[in-house]
């Protein structure tokens, strides 16, 4: 059983910066991908970036140049830095870890862009 625990979000102001985290606990396997999705009120979940345990990294195209994913494998944490934040990036940011048929989800951190 896989728990992930996320932290870091809250409110700022329009170009401002948060970093999100999400560390995983429980039976973790090594070789896995884990992600940072977002749901904004009316909209469906979408994926905002994509980290392998090998390094590789995707991200969606309206965070690409502001938001970065990281991952700590010592630590299995993940972490996305979020830069230059708009108001259309307020949303509920969950984090997922996947693994062949096994998914897990974090129970969401809200993310609001305001002024």
């Amino acid at each position: 059983q896989v728990q992930l625990a996320e932290s870091g979000g809250g409110l700022v102001q329009p170009g401002g910066s948060l970093r999100l985290s999400c560390a995983a606990s429980g039976s973790i396997f090594s070789r896995n991908v884990m992600a940072w999705y977002r749901q904004a009120p009316g909209h469906e979940r979408e994926l905002v970036a994509i980290m392998s345990s090998g390094g590789g990294t995707n991200y969606a195209d309206s965070v690409k140049g502001r938001f970065t994913i990281s991952r700590d494998n010592a630590k299995n944490t993940v972490y996305l830095q979020m830069n230059s934040l708009k108001p259309e990036d307020t949303a509920v940011y969950y984090c997922n870890y996947k693994i062949a048929s096994v998914e897990v989800w974090g129970q969401g951190t809200l993310v609001t862009v305001s002024s």
